[in-house]
């Protein structure tokens, strides 16, 4: 009878203390110190990811920023979701991202937050979703989290760095910090062996891609009932 490791062997079975599943699809980052340490070497497809910082601006999005512009690059649709502020559309296309493959999402409130992400990523006609869910709870990220199992790209979701004690679905938790004027993140969660040390990620200069303008509130209407009516 065939043991336990000869059957494991024979199939694509992740067994946890062990680095992911080689075949594991992903986008890269664009940071050669993150690929490294990431299962597949990447941001991880049909998958959730988590980006935690204390507060906005440490330079959260110059980390998903070269990703964003490789794909918008092949034409891949990129939809941003409930962002805090209007995105800066100079910043943006001098880092490379393609501004026509940019989609922004509004949404009225949490759960039509969480209805439109859940949508975007079961469509699976985005190849990256950026969401910024402030609050969430465990089961609401579940069902992102199977969700996105349809997504053909990455989906990171932006949250305080008070969710670190929280339970989550995602394969992967990153917290990101700003010091001495560099970014330094810690892997909270990854496929595989954690990760103790935090890693320095070498962004050259500040790329400021939210403007300070908030985002104009949605219409009164919810992104679930509009879509209903169409």
């Amino acid at each position: 009878m065939a043991t336990l490791d000869d059957i494991l062997q024979r199939h694509s079975v992740w067994r946890g203390g062990a680095p992911a599943l080689a075949g594991a699809r992903a986008v890269p980052t664009g940071f050669t110190a993150l690929d490294e340490e990431l299962p597949g070497g990447g941001w991880p497809a049909a998958a959730l990811t988590e980006i935690l910082c204390a507060r906005q601006g440490v330079g959260e999005l110059q980390l998903v920023l070269p990703a964003l512009a490789a794909l918008t690059a092949q034409g891949r649709r990129i939809a941003w979701l409930a962002p805090p502020h209007l995105p800066y559309a100079p910043a943006l296309a001098g880092a490379g991202v393609r501004l026509e493959h940019l989609m922004v999402v509004r949404a009225p409130g949490r759960r039509d937050t969480l209805w439109a992400a859940e949508q975007v990523l079961r469509a699976g006609a985005c190849h990256a979703l950026l969401a910024w869910l402030p609050q969430a709870r465990y089961a609401e990220l579940r069902r992102l989290a199977v969700a996105a199992e349809a997504s053909p790209g990455f989906a990171a979701l932006f949250r305080p760095s008070a969710a670190a004690n929280e339970a989550s679905p995602a394969v992967l938790r990153l917290a990101l910090e700003e010091r001495e004027g560099g970014l330094v993140t810690m892997l909270l969660k990854r496929r595989g062996a954690p990760l103790a040390r935090p890693l320095r990620i070498p962004v050259l200069r500040p790329v400021h891609a939210l403007a300070g303008t908030p985002l104009p509130p949605a219409p009164v209407a919810s992104a679930r009932a509009r879509a209903c009516a169409a």
